[in-house]
């Protein structure tokens, strides 16, 4: 006799809370490199980014009657990767603004985590980015790497300047968000990520690829490409997020191949000198139309054809 259930049918000790706190600890090294750059303020940035995101999930479910789900850590990753997406010298009222955009509009008003269709990290990055222009693009680069000052200047990005060397890009002596300038911890998070089982190496290395490609093709450097801005960070940490990206090995492959695609659009022909977080974006969106484009066939399964009722 066989007995019959619904998926899943294959079952694991693996749970969502295991999963994000694997996730927070692939994002420490980076996270790390940015509080090394910038001080005490982007430590600042961080706990007010994460608590808010905290907060606003627990009075979200609250109000809408809903069973807590602030046990599962996904909402401390959620403001841990905002806090990494955004520059150190943001106003704290606008971190708070862009935790609320990320926790309750696009995640809990589409029901929690598992329906939202957006990364809700990114999304708060564009509506800050779009909201307050100036305070997302003054970039800080502490002194003290150079002349033993912990003043911080304002500074462009090395995307902008182009005057950064590969060691600095690489150990994050740059402008940029907290969480994108230390290439370094990035690398060893997106690693550990793989070796973990956490993340497919698909998509990262499509869309690290494709605009390492796509750059060296227009005549430009790509290892600097690859190193400089938020390429790593959106590649290793964003664009693998369960819910708003592709399930199949194809999918992820024709998803990292389209962020790579719009980012060296955006960075070559766009009005912003950054574009990981506008392809994610975008890309989320016809996640679902690029499942059912990839999705394999049932074993065992008959469809019915056009003429058939």
């Amino acid at each position: 006799m066989f007995k019959v259930t619904a998926s899943p049918h294959i079952r694991d000790n693996m749970t969502t809370q295991k999963i994000m706190l694997l996730v927070i600890i692939s994002l420490l090294p980076a996270l790390i490199g940015g509080f090394i750059t910038f001080g005490l303020r982007a430590v600042i940035v961080t706990l007010v980014c994460t608590a808010s995101c905290v907060i606003f999930e627990a009075l979200t479910r609250i109000i809408m009657k809903r069973p807590q789900t602030v046990s599962d850590l996904s909402a401390c990753v959620t403001g841990i990767l905002l806090a990494m997406n955004l520059p150190v010298t943001i106003p704290i009222w606008q971190a708070v603004i862009g935790s609320f955009v990320a926790v309750v509009i696009a995640k809990q008003l589409f029901g929690g985590l598992g329906q939202n269709f957006v990364n809700p990290a990114i999304l708060a990055r564009i509506v800050l980015m779009l909201s307050f222009t100036a305070d997302m693009t003054t970039w800080a680069v502490p002194q003290y790497w150079k002349e033993n000052s912990a003043d911080i200047v304002t500074s462009a990005t090395p995307l902008v300047s182009r005057d950064a060397s590969y060691w600095d890009l690489f150990i994050g002596n740059t402008g940029g968000c907290i969480g994108e300038v230390c290439a370094l911890g990035l690398i060893i998070g997106g690693l550990f990520l793989i070796f973990t089982g956490i993340i497919s190496p698909v998509t990262p290395l499509a869309f690290i690829g494709t605009v390492a490609l796509a750059e060296l093709i227009a005549g430009n450097d790509p290892i600097y490409h690859i190193l400089s801005g938020g390429l790593l960070l959106g590649a290793f940490f964003m664009a693998t997020d369960y819910v708003t990206t592709p399930l199949t090995s194809m999918g992820k492959l024709i998803f990292g191949i389209g962020c790579g695609i719009i980012t060296f659009v955006i960075r070559e022909f766009g009005g912003y000198p950054e574009g990981v977080s506008f392809s994610i974006l975008l890309m989320n969106i016809i996640t679902p139309y690029i499942d059912n484009f990839t999705a394999k066939k049932a074993l065992g399964a008959v469809y019915a054809g056009k003429g058939d009722k």
